[in-house]
This record gives structure tokens, sequence and C-alpha cells, in this order.
């Protein structure tokens, strides 16, 4: 056969190759094991003969193939060329667990972004994954409910979510999520934001144009304003009034005190997390509190509306998407990550000037 091969033209190699992979195509469910074992040997000669181009048409064609050439997989799956490779790793379930290991040691980020992709991922081999890949990768990881995670894997997450806020939405978005793990993801504080006060009488919303990368300036109730409402805000939740209806009334009056003492009070949280997550550049952080809140969507719409520049189409489309997705449980512990974060700049919550 050595002979065979090494006496043919280029040419000849490429129609040996593709009969051969018409073969296993067609006859792959009736194909017994030494039979497809007798094909693999031909065929693992033979791409050492053919160009880069064929051997991705190779690739994904076996890529399905229950009864595969395992070891031409696992040559195209070690292949250094990502076209070649990915097919192979992101389909084919003749590759075992330790060929994917193996190659995932030691292969680069396009390789990881494939195997990340697979219908089925073993929590051995996402802690590989993840301890090789970059945020990509590990974002791609958690977006695929196939992959599995072990302790060793979601510690792994934690320590990279330190430094990547992206790492930390997806995981604790993601269903199944242990509550330990949510702890110690939203444990670390949040980006501080924009507070401020001003002489004039406070209002919850600024008039002025700001960029959306930029913290919404907000106007910060006094502590007097503060105290005046929350005897009001707790009466209205202990007769079960506190409700839809009449925080949307707070924010479409701009009855700022009354409105953070709401969602303070609804949520759990200390108000100065909710004037945190009201001056948040982005919205993620105010849909959390009022999913935690348990208000309804056009609730939160109208507080996102009034509380300073209104979000354009696409914000209000991502932070409703947010919205349908955040289970309650999960806003819960978002907003308590808002608190410890409230309980690091305590004394410096205290020591701002009041009026």
């Amino acid at each position: 056969m050595d002979a065979t091969i090494a006496g043919s033209s280029s040419e000849r190699c490429v129609r040996m190759l593709r009969r051969i992979v018409e073969l296993l195509v067609a006859e792959n469910s009736r194909l017994q094991e030494p039979h497809v074992g007798l094909l693999d040997d031909v065929l693992v000669r033979l791409i050492a003969r053919i160009a880069p181009a064929t051997l991705v048409e190779l690739s994904t064609a076996l890529a399905d193939l229950r009864a595969a050439p395992r070891t031409t997989l696992r040559r195209l799956a070690s292949c250094a060329d990502a076209a070649i490779a990915v097919p192979v790793l992101r389909q084919s379930p003749a590759l075992s667990p330790r060929d994917l290991m193996e190659i995932a040691a030691s292969s680069s980020e396009s390789h990881l972004l494939a195997i990340a992709d697979r219908r089925e991922i073993e929590n051995a081999l996402t802690d590989v994954l993840l301890q090789r890949g970059s945020s990509k990768v590990c974002l791609a990881l958690i977006g695929n409910p196939a992959a599995g995670f072990s302790e060793v894997g979601y510690s792994i997450l934690i320590g990279k979510a330190e430094q990547d806020d992206e790492i930390t939405k997806a995981l604790a978005l993601r269903p199944g999520t242990p509550d330990m793990v949510i702890r110690a993801l939203l444990s670390a504080s949040p980006r501080a934001a924009t507070v401020t006060n001003t002489d004039a009488r406070p209002s919850a919303f600024s008039g002025a144009t700001t960029s959306s990368e930029m913290p919404v300036t907000v106007n910060r109730p006094w502590d007097a304003e503060y105290a005046a409402a929350r005897p009001e805000i707790v009466s209205l939740n202990r007769a079960g009034k506190l409700n839809d209806s009449t925080v949307n009334r707070f924010a479409i009056r701009s009855e700022t005190a009354n409105l953070y003492t709401a969602l303070s009070v609804l949520s759990g949280a200390p108000v100065e997390v909710v004037e945190l997550v009201m001056a948040e550049s982005d919205c993620e952080g105010l849909v959390m509190a009022c999913r935690a809140s348990r208000l309804n969507w056009q609730t939160t719409l109208a507080i996102l509306n009034n509380r300073g520049p209104r979000p354009s189409f696409g914000e209000r489309e991502r932070a409703q998407e947010l919205f349908e997705k955040l289970h309650l449980s999960t806003s819960q512990w978002s907003v308590r990550w808002g608190e410890i974060s409230a309980s690091a700049d305590h004394c410096t919550a205290k020591s701002r000037a009041r009026r």
C-alpha cells in the first residue's frame, strides 16, 4: 500500500481519498469496525499527500460519522491549521474525551473554541479549556448548555470573572449555576457610579443628554427627604399597596425619594445601592434591582425612561431581554452584590455633604 500511494500522483491520491470517503458516508451504518480500520489505514497514508484545501473537505465529510476512522480523525483534529481541525473538533462523536483533552492542552484558541462548541463536554475537558482559554473560550463554554463544570472549573471562572464583567454576567445568567457560585461571583464590588448632590432641590433626573458610555448624573435625595418618605413607603408595603402602579407613579412624577426608598424596601437592598445602580452608565444593575423588587417590565421601563436621558431603542431591547432572562433568585443575589459594594463604601457615604 505504501509503495502504491508513494508512486501515485497527487490527483490520483485525491481520487482515492474521495472514493473512500464516499464509501464511509454511504455505508456508515453497515460498516463493521475492522472494515473502518482498514479504510483508516489507507486514509492516514493518503493525507500526507493531500493539499490543505482537500483536507478541509475531508474533515467536514468525516465530522458527523459515528463509524469513523479514528486515527485519521485524530490527525485532522490535531492539525495546526484550524480550518482543517475545527470541523472534526466541533462535531465528531468519534473523538474520545482523552483525545480532546490532549489536543486542548497544546492547541490554539480557534481549536479551543471549536471544542467549546461541542454537543457534549465532560467536566475534566471543561477544566482544561478554562485553564488554557481566553475570556472568549470561557464565554463560549458558559453559553453552551452541554458543557459541564466541576468545582475546579467554577473556581477558575470565579477567578477570571474578577477581571471580566462579561464572564460574571454570563455565568450569573446561566441556568443551573449553583447559588454558592453566584455568591462568590457577586462578592466583588461593581464599578463605582457617579452620584451627586446639588444646591437646587434634588430631582431624580438630569435633563442633559449624556453618552451611554458615561455615568448618569443623578441628584441624590437628602436625608430629610428619605426620612419623610420612608414611613409612608413602609406603610404602603405592609398594606400590600407598594406595587407596580405605585412605583410607576413615583417614576413618572419624579418623586425621587419615594422611588429610591420603594426600590430599597422591595429589593431588600440599602438605598445606597439604589443610588449606585441609578447612576451606572448602563442599565443592567437597575434592571436587576427592578427584577429583584418583583416589578414588571412596564414599571422597569418607566424608571429607565425617567432617570435621565431616555435609553435608545437598542438599549431598551437589550434591557428587556435581560429582564426576561433574569431568574428572581439571580436578581436578588445581584442586588446583594450591590449591598456588599455599599458596605465597602459606607464610610464614604456617611461623610458626604448633606443639606
